[in-house]
């Protein structure tokens, strides 16, 4: 057994459809794609406590806090095609809030993964709310799938949203609510 086995299946593909993965150009390809599937599925290998590095800090506050706007790129465990776009995470503190960047790193841990959608952003969700504890947790993911664009439906710039609450959020319409009003505000950058 080849101790390379990502570039010899690369090459294996690259014969299967009718190409030399000797000739200049592809000769590469089976280096290039191996450490693309090493960037993007990272998140296997990430230690959640790293993540959180201990930035989870005792404050006096109870209201929502919404991070928007948090751009990802996943991989469809289906195709294997990419999948991206934009998540919102709010959270409802309980005592304790999260450091700011703390959250796009959860995103990006999750999204680096082969993935659905709908698991995604229930993974982001659940792990906010056992690491955190807070009142409740809202997350939405809004996604373009090149699995739908480029082949299948073949349906360019169609979108996919996905929503988890958990706690208040989910207990709670008045909550849910307002959560759905913060993400319909454009951000400062889109003014």
């Amino acid at each position: 057994m080849s101790d390379r086995p990502i570039e010899d299946s690369v090459r294996t593909i690259l014969s299967a459809i009718g190409e030399d993965p000797e000739r200049p150009g592809l000769e590469d390809t089976p280096s290039r794609v191996k450490r693309m599937l090493d960037e993007m599925t990272a998140g296997y290998a990430i230690d959640p406590d790293e993540v959180l590095n201990n930035a989870i800090f005792p404050v006096d506050y109870s209201e929502m806090v919404v991070v928007k706007d948090i751009p990802f790129h996943s991989l469809c465990e289906h195709h294997i095609l990419p999948f991206a776009g934009i998540a919102a995470v709010a959270y409802i503190p309980n005592e304790r809030v999260i450091g700011l960047s703390k959250i796009p790193r959860v995103v990006d841990m999750f999204a680096r993964r082969l993935q659905i959608q709908e698991r995604f952003t229930q993974q982001v969700a659940e792990f906010l709310m056992e690491r955190l504890d807070p009142k409740g947790v809202g997350v939405v993911v809004e996604a373009t799938h090149l699995c739908a664009s480029m082949r299948g439906v073949r349906k360019p710039g169609m979108v996919m949203t996905t929503s988890a609450v958990l706690g208040l959020f989910r207990r709670s319409d008045k909550t849910r609510a307002e959560l759905f009003s913060h993400l319909e505000r454009p951000s400062p950058g889109a003014r």
